[in-house]
């Protein structure tokens, strides 16, 4: 998405999530994805029977399974990872799930590349960046697809 000088403009609902977080402080910001990592929504029955390898994120030093859906022009995603053991990578999920779910491909695919890095700042979680960006790779992977269909 661009304004009419070509600059890049974020996605109203991915405008509201880093704006967000971008108001809280360090502690606040991990109150916070504490709190979003119990909001991530279960993964359907019907994703259940599918073969997990087609949907893993190898990239993430956590197991995380990401399930697409295309409604009517509009994406919804689910994810399957343990949010016990791994309360970060669930939060980051139900964040971005969050800004992208129910938006077009074209809103997911205007997420900066820097996504990952604005949302965590300044909380010392670097080293889940990888990971976590090899998800937000894999979530516009799935919306360039059902773009290109």
């Amino acid at each position: 998405m661009s304004d009419s000088s070509g600059a890049q403009t974020l996605p109203p609902s991915v405008e509201r999530v880093l704006n967000y977080f971008r108001s809280l402080g360090r502690e606040e910001k991990m109150q916070a994805l504490v709190a979003y990592s119990k909001r991530l929504e279960p993964v359907p029955e019907r994703f259940k029977v599918l073969p997990r390898e087609a949907f893993s994120v190898p990239e993430c030093m956590t197991p995380v399974d990401l399930f697409p859906e295309e409604r009517e022009g509009r994406m919804h995603f689910y994810a399957d990872v343990n949010a016990r053991q791994s309360p970060t990578v669930a939060a980051f999920l139900a964040v971005l799930f969050q800004a992208v779910n129910d938006q077009t491909p074209a809103t997911i695919l205007a997420i900066p590349s820097d996504f990952v890095r604005q949302l965590m700042e300044g909380i010392g979680l670097a080293a889940r960046e990888s990971g976590l960006n090899a998800i937000l790779t894999r979530v516009k992977r799935y919306a360039a697809t059902a773009t290109a269909t």
